[in-house]
């Protein structure tokens, strides 16, 4: 006879950060870096149901166009995000969309516009420990293309992803990358590529931008804070495009 204790022994345990299984349902998530993002993004869903907060791990999950999606935060930067990444892995999901934030590195990206990467520019730690950096970060083709179908008008191109706001030389070190072609910076998408192409996993990110460039990054982000008009729209607009993704009939084919 099986007793209470073998029971419990065999149940799938919880991921110790995400405190999530693969329970879920879904191989389908979208992550995001503030907890309160989470709950707009569960705005748009049907039958969104609560899930776990354990630190800066929120998650929710619900049904948009009749597919199953799980919405996540991970917090601030690379190591953050590659943990919540790693543990969503070991749930069974395989597509991440990343919806952040950015700074945009070109003049004429205003505030709002949506900027979708193509590869990434790997300027941050943790990315390093993982493999050395001649290795490309870069986004799933299959994504990538459905990324072009639902939001034809939005920047592609290559973006950096690096490690923190206020060092001393970040103005020098923008325009040394701006020079090279750059559209934008984040902290979070150079990790994510990477971990999701060595884990098999189908990866992109779509990003707001929130700060101009050369801008003041402290006014940037406090518009984010504070839903600044153009600054919330790109923020829908660019859940939208993720949960279209996310939903397209192309996936289920794939």
């Amino acid at each position: 006879m099986e007793t209470r204790d073998n029971y419990q022994e065999v149940q799938e345990a919880p991921q110790p950060h995400i405190q999530l299984t693969s329970s879920i349902g879904t191989a389908k998530a979208i992550i995001v870096g503030d907890p309160k993002r989470v709950d707009t993004i569960a705005a748009h869903l049907d039958n969104a149901t609560p899930l776990a907060y354990n630190r800066e791990y929120k998650s929710v999950v619900g049904s948009y166009k009749g597919q199953r999606i799980l919405a996540m935060s991970t917090g601030i930067g690379a190591p953050s995000a590659g943990i919540g990444i790693e543990e969503l892995h070991n749930i069974g999901i395989q597509y991440i969309i990343r919806v952040g934030s950015c700074g945009a590195m070109k003049s004429a990206i205003g505030l709002g516009k949506t900027i979708i990467a193509e590869g990434v520019v790997r300027d941050d730690g943790l990315s390093r420990r993982y493999v050395p950096e001649i290795y490309p970060a870069v986004p799933s083709s299959i994504l990538l293309n459905l990324a072009h179908r639902h939001a034809p008008n939005a920047y592609y191109g290559i973006i950096r992803s690096h490690d923190g706001f206020y060092c001393d030389n970040n103005q020098d070190i923008e325009s040394f990358w701006a020079n090279k072609g750059i559209l934008a910076d984040d902290m979070e998408s150079g990790i994510l590529m990477v971990i999701g192409r060595l884990r098999g996993l189908h990866t992109l990110s779509i990003l707001n931008n929130v700060v101009l460039y050369q801008g003041d990054i402290t006014e940037g982000i406090n518009n984010l804070v504070h839903n600044e008009d153009s600054v919330s729209h790109g923020e829908e607009q660019s859940i939208l495009i993720a949960l279209n993704i996310l939903s397209d009939q192309e996936l289920e084919n794939h």
